[in-house]
């Protein structure tokens, strides 16, 4: 059935790049096309740029036309009227009606999903969730986002913009986050936490190899684990106790089959999920601690534009205008 799907247009709006694809009921992407956001321009520049880019895509790509508009973009968003309302990433947007401008430019219904919920229905459908009902996603990369899938049906919450799993508190009264409470998982998971933390510790005068390296980044930290330097490390062992202990918190919640991790973060391997792993394992209720699989993700970085796919060809499912 997923195979008979019509071909929709899919938009990915990041801070740093713009995607676009025509992705098939297949989940594959087609005429997969990426440029530098260039956020500083202001909403109305880079969505003539991206809407650009989608009309290159769908050149591409070949197919006669597409039959929707599927959308990714970090919140808060309004997903039942399209509009970006005030996203972090891309300060200055307020109350973008991005939606709506897309439904007019391609002259067919639109779709706008917060991009890691979008991320969780794609990797559900096509990626490492394939065949679950229960899945949680969490994407650990410049920040911590995360989607649930529950009983086979997204998640969305009452205002549309449920599934901030980065936002579990782990450890209460602790670092500052970026949405402004103390000791959020991703003030201690994300890779712009990892940098703070090594920076900071650096800048106290900490002993490290990692000070041959003006301003660390989180990958510089994982390098210099691996080789065994001890401030590197303790933020590493940090870093794996917060994930492992929210995710432990997660499950013992949801008690879902399987927790997809994605995001620059993961690619430290099993560095990264064998402490979890067994935190989970060691922590959470043992029913759950049985069911749930902790996987790495499988679509890689066209995740944002295979699940804004997914969230238009479920538009087109539902009969509705927009998302």
């Amino acid at each position: 059935m997923e195979h008979d799907l019509p071909p929709v247009l899919s938009l990915d709006i990041g801070g740093t790049k713009l995607a676009a694809g025509v992705v098939t009921g297949d989940g594959l992407i087609h005429g997969w096309q990426v440029t530098p956001t260039r956020r500083e321009q202001g909403p109305r520049r880079v969505l003539v740029r991206l809407f650009d880019l989608g009309r290159k895509a769908i050149a591409e790509a070949g197919p006669p036309q597409v039959a929707a508009v599927g959308i990714s973009c970090g919140g808060p968003l309004d997903t039942t009227t399209g509009v970006l309302e005030c996203p972090p990433h891309l300060p200055g947007w307020i109350d973008v009606p991005v939606g709506a401008m897309a439904a007019e430019e391609f002259g067919v219904p639109s779709a706008l999903e917060n991009d890691a919920t979008a991320a969780a229905l794609g990797e559900f459908r096509y990626g490492a969730g394939r065949g679950t009902s229960t899945m949680l996603y969490l994407t650990i990369s410049t920040g911590v986002g995360g989607g649930s899938v529950i009983g086979g049906r997204l998640h969305r919450g009452a205002a549309g913009n449920g599934g901030e799993l980065g936002h579990v508190v782990v450890r209460p009264g602790g670092r500052k986050c970026s949405c402004g409470r103390l000791g959020c998982l991703e003030a201690y998971a994300s890779g712009t936490a990892i940098a703070e933390r090594a920076r900071e510790a650096l800048a106290a005068g900490r002993a490290s190899s990692l000070s041959a390296i003006g301003l660390p980044t989180a990958e510089d930290v994982f390098r210099a684990t691996e080789a065994g330097d001890a401030l590197a490390t303790e933020v590493w062992n940090e870093t794996t106790w917060a994930l492992g202990s929210a995710i432990t918190d997660l499950v013992n919640a949801f008690e879902p089959e399987l927790v997809v991790l994605g995001g620059g973060v993961t690619r430290s391997g099993a560095r990264l999920f064998d402490p979890v792993r067994a935190a989970v394992a060691r922590d959470a209720m043992p029913p759950a601690a049985r069911t749930a699989r902790i996987e790495p993700a499988q679509l890689g970085e066209g995740v944002g534009v295979v699940g804004a796919g997914a969230v238009a060809h479920d538009l087109l499912a539902s009969g509705k205008r927009h998302a």
